[in-house]
């Protein structure tokens, strides 16, 4: 991939938001005396059982400045994870409840980080003021020298600026250029200011190595179930087909072949006859058994690759397909099964529920992730949280530690963007 250059423009525009973003910090700083203090008395007062009604909303408002600090030490290109432990569920909304409710927050390490956070931010938040301190200081430099000079010289001395008195045009000149050098440190160091500042809230409200181990186990736990719900959903469904299906079937044709049997000394027209009819049910016997295999495992995926499976899903859908797949070794066979399926669905789901006239089906690997994106112009207002397949497609992804991200607004267009984890196999040639 290319990389895009930097235009003064650019760099302009983000010192600008990052002055405005250290700002906030720095005010949040100021906030942090107040939650800390308020925190730590209710802390103190919900040992001894008088501080356990405010406490909760105290770690909320906690919690919240945190999340804020989160959000932009992300921006700084410094991904924070939240590292609290998930609520209790189902707790009661009486004095049980709320010390239940004190009980899971004073257990939760994260909480005292944050605290620890909080009083330390007391003073390195204050960092947040340095892009707003360099770029007023080369603003009073810039201003000197267009002449503000003047009016401060009559009063009998000049105004100081960095390292030269500024009375006269010559050194309002050398003002403006010290001026440009505090601009331009503005430009290059507010970035900096940030992304140190950041790593300081990582180290403080990241996860820790022993919440990351207890969040994996968690979701693993939960992808284990949904994996294990999915799996016995399929062997329901299958077994449903066979029994309704191809095994209704065969019982038909055993029952014709004994007929035949009978009939075929007495009345060999009605015998042939009824061998026609079972020839009839054999194949179309034939024919579900090989749609149920199909909806196991696919054969043009075993054969061709996941490519060549989404060309192939895109043929057989009465949509306008387009499908671009830069997918040039093969994949595990879990890991091309489970994209194929819920590309499968997010089509049937575009034609049934979107009205969608056209998709588009975008699939690529990078950095070890498998990527793809289903596109389709229908009405819009696709929600996991319906109840719908789209919910059991991201149980299905999340066994594999993927993700099912969804951009529908009303009117559309919807997009399905969706990612795996995948290590890529031994090369073998794909057919494209």
């Amino acid at each position: 991939m290319k990389t895009v250059p930097v235009t003064w423009r650019g760099r302009l525009g983000r010192a600008a938001l990052d002055t405005l973003v250290g700002t906030a910090i720095a005010v949040g700083a100021l906030l942090s005396i107040v939650l800390f203090v308020t925190t730590t008395y209710f802390v103190v007062i919900s040992v001894i059982g008088i501080g356990f009604l405010a406490l909760p909303y105290c770690t909320r408002a906690v919690r919240w400045l945190a999340d804020l600090n989160r959000r932009a030490a992300a921006r700084s290109g410094v991904p924070v994870g939240r590292p609290y432990r998930p609520e209790p569920q189902e707790i009661e909304k009486d004095i049980v409840g709320w010390m239940r409710r004190c009980k899971w927050i004073l257990t939760d390490p994260a909480t005292w980080r944050d605290l620890l956070w909080l009083l330390l931010n007391c003073l390195v938040g204050l960092v947040g003021f340095v892009p707003a301190g360099l770029l007023y200081y080369a603003g009073e430099g810039l201003f000197l020298a267009c002449g503000l000079w003047q009016p401060i010289a009559q009063g009998g001395q000049g105004r100081w600026y960095a390292s030269v008195t500024v009375d006269s045009w010559p050194a309002a000149f050398a003002a403006g250029l010290l001026a440009l050098v505090v601009l331009t440190g503005w430009i290059f160091l507010s970035p900096l200011v940030l992304k140190g500042y950041a790593y300081f809230v990582q180290f403080l409200l990241g996860p820790t190595r022993q919440s990351e181990l207890a969040f994996r186990v968690q979701h693993l736990a939960e992808t284990r179930s949904g994996a294990l719900d999915f799996q016995a959903a399929e062997l329901r469904r299958i077994e449903r087909d066979l029994h309704d299906g191809a095994q209704a079937r065969l019982v038909s044709l055993g029952l014709q072949l004994g007929a035949v049997d009978r009939k075929m000394a007495q009345d060999p027209e009605e015998a042939r006859r009824l061998l026609r009819q079972a020839r009839t049910s054999s194949v179309q016997a034939l024919s579900e058994l090989r749609d149920l295999v199909r909806g196991i495992h696919p054969p043009v995926l075993a054969e061709r690759g996941l490519a060549d499976a989404l060309r192939a899903l895109g043929l057989a859908s009465p949509l306008q397909v387009t499908v671009v797949a830069d997918l040039h070794d093969r994949l595990p066979d879990p890991v091309e099964s489970a994209v194929y399926f819920a590309v499968s669905e997010l089509l049937t789901n575009a034609l049934k529920h979107a009205e969608a006239t056209r998709v588009e089906i975008l699939a690529w690997c990078e950095e070890d992730i498998l990527h793809a994106r289903v596109t389709d112009d229908g009405r819009g207002g696709a929600d996991v949280s319906a109840g719908t397949g789209l919910e059991g497609i991201r149980r299905r992804l999340a066994s594999f530690d993927g993700t099912l991200k969804i951009d529908s607004p009303p009117g559309g267009p919807t997009v399905m963007k969706l990612e795996l984890p995948c290590a890529l196999s031994s090369p073998k040639t794909s057919s494209s």
